[in-house]
């Protein structure tokens, strides 16, 4: 394994933070978060705070990874940006480790502009392993005015564990802290302040001319940022160049009058220079193609704007890097540099409404690897949403329709997550019970407050029919088109989970208790008192022993270090269960999964964007489980649902790929692939899965979920009884002859 290897891969999975009281993340007394030190992003291996094993201080940080563990080594990592001088970067700490087959150590890492590497440093040539003391060790890199971001962490390679503490950034022998400040380079972003108050765009109507004119305006727009040389390397605030042609389009007396002055505009971003090594697509990867043929429509564009369109996309830099995105080294989803979020806008403004569409439409048009199963025309989607969102005319409406915009993408990991207060219903507080539809009827399964079975009137079983005077089928039908899901089971997971949202005080409910109806009302408690559930598995220990014949395993509160234990124990058994009708704690893929199968089998391959080439989306090579011991030689089966998303998703493709594997339930939430986050004008946030994730044989998982080979439901039924029926089926599955 490359040392620039290990640093591409491990900084690919800490997020950038700008933490004011870094000396204490870097000594690890900022304390924990959750299980995890505070401040730290964690990539394969299992990592806790420990308070028995220190150097100085409360807190060390305890890495365990188990044999067999995913990839060849796991650990801690972290970025900072780089606003200091100097001419040398050092990072110091002390480290002991306990049985580590490999090696351990630190590294660091200088990237410069769209993530080149510029320096790198390791203690891995010196092949730290087996068990040591507590020792300090030191890496240094050269400073750079080129420098951006400083990537920094601990690893263990192989197996074994590794405490490190009271970790320091120097530069030139100073915390970095206290380095001199430098001034990172000015773009175009920092010079252009023409519309910084405000687009100066008022709309308060849009004849379907307009509509038309402008949807045509966001394409070209789209089209140029990501292909335009002058844009592509940052040479134009794009954001502010739309509302310098905004308001000829807005006046333009018919279509032929926009497309020259959509091509007057164009044609002046800049002079192209002919390219002499041109970009291409590469067509024997190729899994999804861009789809381009519109600007060859001159019927539509008319000579001029498709002869400047094709101008463009000829020239277009074959480098293939990006202004306004880098792809995220060692995943390859896309990272949103550059985009502003405009938090400070004020509201109704017509033109920064209108970038906050184009901007969003354009990411899904060239960026969105699930493209091609949206579902919908996306250019007729450009023209739907157009006037609602320009002419909003305040900021919740606005909220509220960039909402039901991002759901059409049909992706779970879609949603307006920064303004989720806001889709219906809304209310501070909520009816202290656990929903789930279930036989398609809103059903009470349990309880999400202490002492609430004997005080809300409701029981489990419970079918609600009625709330307030609704019907249950039209509240669902309202507010469906906020409800961003990959599919309709995990559409009705959310909405159950927040349905009886509303003002504090007494609902109205109308249910069905058996063949009985019974019309009572309920008090909706502050949220804040309530704690709900987002797992189905069953209560109790992470690994319990149902019978001499069959082992239980849940993910929810599953830790790698503890597997090897656990399939021990399992040993002998006719079969194990693995339930992942949840979301796994721990990041179990290889550790679990090469203990299940015999030989190296591939479970997985992805696609990624293409900077050169906007739009296009390749195959990368299939990822396997390579076997491990302790090897489970009985029968597994994988139990999952409508909760089971994302990672959940992607453990139960590694586990089926085992020889005999069956997995009962029902459909997955269908979204999967690292999440690429996109922020928008009025400070609103959102995200899209970043990579297209497929079987070997290039089957799709998003929207798709994971189709189980034995279909299972929960009943009404079965929930009065307190029965599991996906666990008897497993069970049943298991001992059957």
């Amino acid at each position: 394994m490359s040392r620039f290897l290990l640093a591409l891969v491990l900084a690919a999975l800490c997020r950038a933070q700008n933490t004011p009281a870094l000396e204490r993340v870097l000594n690890f007394e900022a304390g924990p978060t959750g299980d995890a030190p505070t401040g730290w992003g964690l990539n394969n291996a299992s990592v806790s705070l420990d308070n028995d094993v220190v150097h100085g201080g409360k807190w060390a940080v305890r890495i365990e990874r188990s044999p067999g563990a995913g990839g060849d080594f796991g650990g801690i990592s972290k970025m900072i940006p780089v606003d200091f001088a100097g001419h040398a970067i050092e990072m110091r700490g002390f480290l002991r480790c306990q049985d580590v087959t490999e090696h351990m150590g630190m590294w660091l890492r200088l990237d410069g502009e769209g993530n080149s590497p510029l320096g790198f440093d390791s203690i891995q040539r010196l092949l730290v392993k087996g068990t040591t003391e507590w020792k300090e060790y030191a890496i240094k890199v050269p400073a750079s005015n080129e420098g951006r971001r400083l990537y920094f962490g601990v690893f263990v390679a192989g197996s074994g564990k590794v405490w490190a503490d009271d970790l320091q950034l120097l530069v030139d022998g100073k915390p970095v802290w206290e380095a001199p400040k430098m001034e990172l380079p000015k773009t175009v972003i920092d010079s252009d302040h023409e519309f910084d108050g405000g687009s100066r765009i008022s709309v308060s109507s849009l004849s379907e001319l307009q509509i038309d004119n402008l949807a045509m305006l966001g394409k070209v727009w789209g089209f140029v940022k990501y292909h335009h040389p002058l844009i592509t390397s940052g040479q134009r605030h794009w954001d502010y160049e739309l509302f310098r042609i905004v308001p000829a389009i807005l006046a333009v007396p018919d279509r032929a009058a926009a497309n020259a002055a959509i091509n007057k505009w164009a044609a002046g971003v800049g002079e192209i220079a002919p390219c002499t090594r041109c970009a291409r697509l590469e067509q024997e990867s190729l899994q999804l193609r861009p789809e381009l043929a519109w600007i060859d429509d001159k019927a539509r564009l008319g000579d001029n704007l498709a002869a400047t369109l094709r101008k463009i996309y000829a020239n277009r830099p074959v480098a293939g890097t990006q202004f306004y995105l880098t792809k995220t080294p060692g995943v390859g989803n896309p990272s949103f540099q550059h985009e502003l979020p405009y938090a400070g806008m004020r509201f109704p403004d017509s033109g920064f409404q209108m970038l906050a569409l184009f901007r969003y439409w354009n990411i899904i048009e060239y960026w969105f690897p699930n493209r091609d199963i949206i579902g919908e025309n996306w250019d007729d989607v450009l023209k739907q949403t157009l006037p609602k969102i320009v002419l909003a005319k305040d900021r919740d409406t606005y909220q509220l329709e960039m909402m039901a915009l991002i759901a059409r993408i049909h992706d779970s990991h879609a949603n307006l997550w920064s303004s989720l207060a806001l889709r219906p219903p809304v209310g501070a507080c909520q009816l202290p019970v656990n929903l789930r539809f279930v036989e398609n009827q809103a059903v009470v399964t349990g309880y999400s407050a202490e002492a609430m079975e004997n005080t809300s009137g409701l029981k489990v079983g419970d079918v609600i029919a009625d709330l307030d005077g609704v019907p249950v089928a039209k509240l669902v039908q309202t507010w469906t088109p906020y409800y961003a899901a990959s599919n309709e089971p995990t559409r009705l997971r959310d909405i159950a989970r927040s349905m009886t949202r509303g003002e504090c005080g007494a609902a109205k409910l109308r249910v069905f208790r058996g063949t009985q109806e019974v019309t009572l009302q309920s008090d909706r408690v502050p949220l804040g008192s309530l704690k709900f559930s987002s797992s189905h598995d069953r209560p109790g220990e992470t690994y319990q022993r149902l019978s001499s014949e069959v082992a239980y395993i849940k993910m929810s509160s599953i830790k790698n270090v503890d597997i090897p234990r656990y399939i021990d124990s399992a040993a002998g058994t006719k079969g194990l269960i693995i339930d992942i009708r949840n979301y796994p704690s721990d990041f179990v893929v290889f550790t679990l999964g090469q203990l299940l199968v015999t030989e190296k089998t591939e479970f997985v391959r992805f696609t990624s964007g293409d900077l050169a080439n906007p739009g296009a989306f390749h195959w990368g090579p299939p990822l396997a489980l390579n076997p491990q011991k302790p090897h489970y030689a009985g029968k597994v089966v994988i139990l999952v649902d409508e909760v089971s998303q994302s990672n959940a998703e992607y453990t139960t493709m590694a586990f089926r790929s085992a020889t005999g594997a069956t997995v009962i339930g029902s459909t997955t939430a269908g979204a999967d692939g690292n999440v690429s986050q996109i922020p928008l004008p009025g400070g609103l946030s959102t995200m899209i899965s970043g990579i297209g994730v497929f079987y070997p044989d290039k089957r799709p998982t998003q929207r798709v979920g994971i189709v189980p080979d034995i279909e299972v439901k929960p009943t009404i039924a079965g929930i009065l009884a307190g029965r599991d029926e996906l666990l008897e089926a497993a069970i049943a599955e298991i001992l059957k002859k």
